[in-house]
């Protein structure tokens, strides 16, 4: 199976004071293919509002590389490196490259499935889960349970 990406180019707006590619930049590239990959599935906003359910961030980590500049172009890419049996969570690692195919950052995020009407995390429905199953899978994949969302050691106070 071929890795799902997306390419875009790096606007004034997606830099930082240091005049490179900003966090927060980083973080929508992810969310935009993310969204993409679920378009191309038929599983856009439309079809997530009639099923009620939205994809919730649980944490997201990025690693950075190289500087990525102004007007530059990069390449971001989608695996799936996380499933639960259900499909109720789920983790994507989400590379950029250079166009010398130069690996720039990794971006990953871990997140799941909430219910819009009760505010509860929920199973997605078959055709979401078949489409996120569909995904290339990581080197590292694993299927996840509840006790891989709190790994960090970190909880509420």
């Amino acid at each position: 199976m071929e890795t799902f990406f997306r390419d875009f180019e790096v606007r004034w707006s997606d830099l930082d004071v240091n005049r490179h590619l900003l966090n927060a930049a980083y973080i929508n590239f992810m969310s935009h293919v993310r969204m993409a990959f679920l378009d191309t599935h038929n599983f856009g906003v439309k079809a997530m509002n009639s099923y009620g359910i939205g994809p919730v961030a649980l944490h997201e980590h990025m690693y950075y590389f190289k500087e990525v500049h102004p007007h530059e172009t990069i390449r971001v890419t989608i695996e799936l490196s996380g499933l639960s049996a259900n499909g109720q969570f789920f983790s994507f690692d989400h590379r950029f490259y250079k166009t010398d195919k130069s690996n720039c950052a990794l971006g990953t995020v871990l997140g799941a499935w909430i219910s819009l009407t009760n505010r509860k995390l929920i199973a997605p429905p078959k055709t979401l889960y078949n489409a996120i199953s569909s995904l290339k899978k990581s080197s590292d994949f694993k299927i996840l349970t509840k006790s891989d969302t709190r790994i960090v050691g970190i909880n509420p106070i």
